[in-house]
């Protein structure tokens, strides 16, 4: 499902996929900087809802669900130019119709880059 999609440009790689936990990395490199040298807010932000929603998705029933990112906001509190980001989410509500999870992206050594909070909505499928 990574094949050709925003997750596989960015470098995004899952690295623990758990009952309400995710944890994945992305490189800091040309794809995920922005002009000035600095990851790219939205890059971060790719992250973090790309955490939320593989969460999500394994949380619901995948024959009659399925899910979509409906709310992100994240706050950046340091920039990093180079190396490695590792994004931890965990679910903080999981509704019939709605989760939200938060998401803590940190650095190599574990210095908070952003924090942010997801809003999935969970669908019925069509019959």
């Amino acid at each position: 499902m990574i094949e050709n999609t925003l997750i596989e440009a960015l470098g995004i790689e899952i690295t623990h996929l758990g009952e309400g936990k995710v944890v994945a990395t992305m490189p800091v490199d040309g794809r995920t900087r922005q002009p000035f040298g600095l990851l790219h807010g939205g890059a971060s932000v790719a992250l973090a809802e790309t955490v939320a929603s593989i969460g999500a998705y394994e949380l619901v029933d995948k024959e009659t669900e399925a899910v979509a990112g409906l709310e992100i906001n994240a706050n950046h509190v340091r920039p990093k130019t180079e190396g490695v980001v590792t994004a931890v989410g965990t679910v903080l509500h999981q509704g019939k119709t709605t989760m939200v999870w938060d998401i803590k992206i940190t650095d190599e050594q574990d210095r908070l880059i952003c924090v942010a909070r997801c809003t999935m909505a969970v669908m019925k499928l069509k019959k």
